[in-house]
């Protein structure tokens, strides 16, 4: 729910007549159930009058949805009906996977959520091993994963991030919502005696450049290179 939603419900949007509140409710659920992705906010409200409060629509919707076979969800600042969690098996063996992510994509996926912006040296630096080029292919093909810009050193590597459709596929509202240690240990997913003061990366998809960041450019002095070194 869009943050301070919950005290607005009761603002702009109960002044509204009953007809005109429906009709923009029925606006954003057709809008919503068009798309295949999920929609930016700025989207959903340019069909909107000026005056409309879409966070406080957006809540009603979701309330609306909240029991039922599809739910509404945030993504960032986008959002898009989505199968209920708990119905989700259901639809299981209709799903075609197309390509099996490798065990090395699906580390270096992992590197890449909890480290960004990372550039493919320090990817082989934390796993240990070196990363072909073709694997960080393949995540830029799932498009979970883009280019972000060039890193301010020796051979202006490129860095990496996560994109929205990563948030979208593993059901996550924002990047912060990577589970952290403690969660990732009681998942068993982690095993044995951690290192003292080990802790994980907080999280960060900004989209806006970090400092030792600069603008992406694939033209000028790689010749259009786009594959990360």
């Amino acid at each position: 729910m869009p943050e301070g939603s919950a005290g607005r419900v009761g603002g702009n949007i109960r002044s509204l007549s009953s007809e005109t509140k429906r009709l923009h409710l029925r606006i954003l659920e057709a809008l919503l159930f068009a798309s295949a992705e999920p929609v930016p906010e700025r989207e959903l409200a340019r069909h909107l009058p000026a005056d409309a409060d879409l966070p406080a629509l957006l809540a009603e919707l979701q309330a609306a949805y909240a029991g039922r076979g599809v739910n509404l969800r945030r993504i960032e600042d986008r959002w898009a009906f989505r199968t209920a969690d708990d119905l989700a098996h259901l639809l299981q063996h209709h799903v075609v996977e197309e390509r099996k992510l490798s065990r090395a994509a699906l580390e270096t996926l992992a590197i890449i959520a909890y480290h960004q912006p990372v550039t493919r040296a320090e990817i082989e630096e934390i796993r240990g091993v070196s990363t072909s080029s073709g694997t960080v292919d393949v995540l830029l093909e799932t498009g979970w994963v883009r280019l972000r810009g060039r890193r301010r050193s020796p051979g202006r590597p490129v860095t990496l991030g996560t994109t929205p459709a990563f948030l979208d596929h593993f059901g996550l509202e924002t990047i912060g919502d990577l589970p952290g240690l403690a969660e990732l240990r009681a998942a068993g997913l982690l095993e044995g005696i951690l290192p003292p003061g080990l802790a994980a990366p907080t999280p960060d998809d900004s989209a806006t450049l970090a400092e030792d960041e600069d603008p992406l450019d694939l033209g000028a002095d790689d010749g259009g290179e786009a594959h990360p070194r």
